[in-house]
């Protein structure tokens, strides 16, 4: 039997400006059904230079749904239905320091989560379950982006909190000035319950955080004009889609599970008796605890 999560499929969410994947041979959109209601869109499959690739435009195509209606755990589902082992998130956000202006790529190793509206586990009663989630992003994901977020000149910053917002609105300038306060680096909307749901599936996570603007703590705020914003969209949404092609090849060649303990996140996460387990609830589980639950 092959160790957890091998071989590797790569899966991408696209975010805001980030639709499709340039270049995939064998390229065709499919639907996956999944129990826990309907994905964003159909996913793309294909293939890049050899890899299985599997992308997901995380509002759908045409940016349909905005944050809080998206059905994450069906997103993820639909991805582990699909066979995804290691997943790109790409996103866009806004900046939370000085230092970290406009264009520049942001690999955050940590979330804190104020959404407050979204389903945040697959499990629940009936079958309880509680994942480590310390270190809620696989550093093996960071290096490979990392060392090919340099090797394309992107400017990019290793390491950093991404403050998930419920929105849709953007935030008070009392509550920017806050999350500052708390450390923030970056500010978005659809990170989280996204990372959460994907470490109770196994599945490694790395998030690519793309500044399009500060967010109004700054004072040259007001003068920021949505053109301005949109162009910096959509020359991130390039250099993402660059990005994606040129990390491939380095997460490509792995023959054993995540050295992270992403693939084995359930080990010892299920709290609930054999005996006592939902059926309904398992039955559910099917493809996102199906290694512990047999």
């Amino acid at each position: 039997m092959a160790e957890p999560g091998t071989p590797p499929v790569i899966g991408v969410i696209g975010g805001s400006g980030v639709y499709e994947i340039d270049g995939l041979a064998n390229a065709r959109w499919e639907h996956i059904n999944s129990p826990f209601g309907a994905p964003s869109d159909e996913l793309l499959f294909g293939e890049l230079d050899g890899q299985p690739m599997v992308f997901l435009p995380r509002h759908g195509r045409g940016h349909r749904i905005p944050p809080s209606e998206l059905n994450f755990r069906a997103n993820i589902d639909a991805l582990k239905r699909a066979g995804v082992t290691e997943i790109l998130s790409i996103s866009a956000c806004g900046s939370l320091k000085e230092e970290l202006p406009p264009g520049t790529f942001v690999l955050v190793d940590q979330f804190i989560d104020r959404t407050f509206k979204r389903e945040k586990s697959f499990f629940g009663t009936g079958l309880v379950a509680h994942v480590g989630f310390g270190h809620p992003v696989c550093a093996r994901l960071g290096d490979a982006l990392e060392s090919a977020a340099r090797a394309l000149g992107i400017p990019v910053v290793r390491g950093g909190t991404y403050l998930a917002m419920e929105g849709p609105q953007f935030s008070t300038l009392a509550e920017s000035n806050l999350y500052r306060s708390w450390g923030c680096d970056v500010i978005g909307m659809t990170n989280m319950p996204e990372a959460k749901l994907a470490r109770e599936a196994e599945m490694c996570y790395a998030t690519v955080a793309m500044v399009t603007d500060y967010d109004c703590w700054h004072p040259d705020h007001d003068h920021v004009t949505v053109e301005a914003i949109i162009k910096v969209l959509l020359e991130n949404a390039d250099r993402g889609r660059a990005l994606v092609k040129q990390v491939t090849g380095k997460l490509s060649d792995r023959s054993e599970c995540c050295r992270e303990g992403c693939h084995t996140a359930l080990d010892t996460a299920v709290i609930t008796a054999p005996e006592a387990r939902d059926t309904i609830l398992a039955g559910k589980l099917d493809a996102v605890a199906k290694r512990v639950l047999g």
